[in-house]
């Protein structure tokens, strides 16, 4: 299980990578998450995300009908969220191939002091 603070990082960019595959709604998107080893990630963590991302002009909503109850409010990207995307990516690349350096100077017991 992924610890909540290392999450917190990178869950916006994540939610940003689903929603740019196609336009999507938050309940499968928080399946989405799990299939690919998130773990369960609540109602309570996606929609206020989902919500700071629409008024952030990342995200655009429109409200479609479903075949199994009421409306769902779908999310696609906007040109500001793409931008935002390939900023995340970039930033995720540079975190992670510094972790990694670092992960492997402590496993072959190397330093760079």
């Amino acid at each position: 299980m992924i610890p909540s603070q290392m999450l917190k990082g990178t869950l916006e960019g994540c939610v940003l990578a689903i929603i740019s595959k196609q336009e999507t709604y938050g309940y499968e998107i928080s399946q989405q998450l799990m299939a690919y080893g998130f773990g369960k990630i609540t109602e309570g963590t996606i929609y206020p995300l989902l919500l700071r991302l629409e008024k952030n002009g990342c995200l655009r909503a429109t409200y479609k009908a479903s075949e199994v109850g009421p409306k769902r409010k779908y999310y696609a990207l906007t040109p500001t969220g793409q931008a935002a995307l390939k900023d995340f990516y970039h930033s995720y690349c540079e975190l992670s191939n510094a972790v990694h350096g670092l992960m492997q100077d402590i496993k072959g017991g190397t330093s760079h002091e």
